[in-house]
């Protein structure tokens, strides 16, 4: 765990600084696709995308995070015009309506550019950059980008879970990754890393990862984590996608607790009120009195 003095994070993303540190960001998910694991087709018209995220941030998100593509595993990829067409109307209007950063979730360099474009300041890429066009892209709009950590792609990923450590594996996997993209020109301070809960792991590795999520602040970035409503939950609950929240916010309450600085959700009121209060225990001190 981060020490409690530790020095904030600045994690540049085009004209914003986030601070990182002091207390767990919350993004917000957005998936404007039909079939993503968890909420696709309900917010795949763009006026409903749209109002799902203004009401995030009213909700108290730091961060929105617009897919276009499922990922879920043995997801079948979708062609660049199609992403395209499906998140820059709402990147767009968000860009324009809401104060808070709207991230791209992407691996495709032509739908980033169109993104950032459209105002995006941040790329959540899961592949890592694995298409070393991100990076110039990326570096040429100045925007933050989140380097996840996967191997092969949605379709096959399930394929490869044969690490010898999964963590120390997935650091070092990702270290060079974060290595990859300064050698392009990114600066680290433009930078954030993600272990990549549910992808190429199975149950039993996300929840290592979870455990030892600490060893994950040493490569000396922000870290993102997305836990959200993801099938390790329904494992250990033996619950349905949707009957996940409970599971979902013991697994932010363990990350807050941990100092994560990132975590990545779809039930956004929720997730916020779980973090405030872990923190407000966390940093308890005597003769203090929460601020209501």
């Amino acid at each position: 765990m981060k020490p409690v003095n530790a020095e904030p994070f600045r994690w540049r993303a085009g004209d914003r600084i986030l601070e990182c540190g002091r207390r767990t960001l919350v993004m917000g998910v957005l998936n404007v696709t039909p079939d993503s694991f968890s909420d696709g087709g309900r917010i795949l018209d763009p006026e409903r995308a749209v109002a799902a995220g203004i009401r995030m941030v009213a909700d108290g998100a730091d961060l929105l995070d617009v897919g276009g593509e499922s990922t879920r595993p043995g997801a079948e990829p979708v062609s660049v015009e199609e992403e395209l067409e499906r998140v820059l109307t709402v990147v767009k209007r968000l860009a324009g309506d809401v104060g808070v950063p709207v991230s791209v979730d992407t691996r495709k360099p032509s739908v980033a550019e169109g993104a950032l474009d459209a105002g995006a300041t941040i790329v959540n890429d899961i592949s890592g950059g694995a298409d070393p066009r991100m990076f110039g892209v990326v570096r040429a709009a100045g925007a933050g980008l989140v380097l996840m950590h996967m191997r092969g792609d949605p379709a096959t990923m399930q394929e490869h879970t044969d690490y010898a450590d999964v963590v120390a594996d997935v650091r070092a996997e990702l270290a060079a990754r974060v290595d990859s993209a300064v050698a392009a020109g990114i600066a680290r301070e433009h930078l954030c890393v993600d272990p990549g809960i549910g992808f190429a792991k199975t149950a039993g590795q996300n929840l290592v990862l979870l455990r030892d999520i600490d060893a994950f602040a040493e490569l000396g970035l922000p870290v993102l984590v997305g836990p959200s409503r993801k099938s390790f939950i329904g494992r250990v609950l033996g619950t349905a996608v949707d009957e996940r929240l409970d599971g979902t916010a013991a697994a932010v309450a363990w990350l807050v607790a941990r100092r994560v600085d990132i975590v990545r959700v779809h039930d956004v009121r929720e997730m916020v009120r779980v973090a405030r209060v872990i923190e407000a225990i966390r940093d308890a001190r005597p003769g203090e009195e929460p601020a209501g």
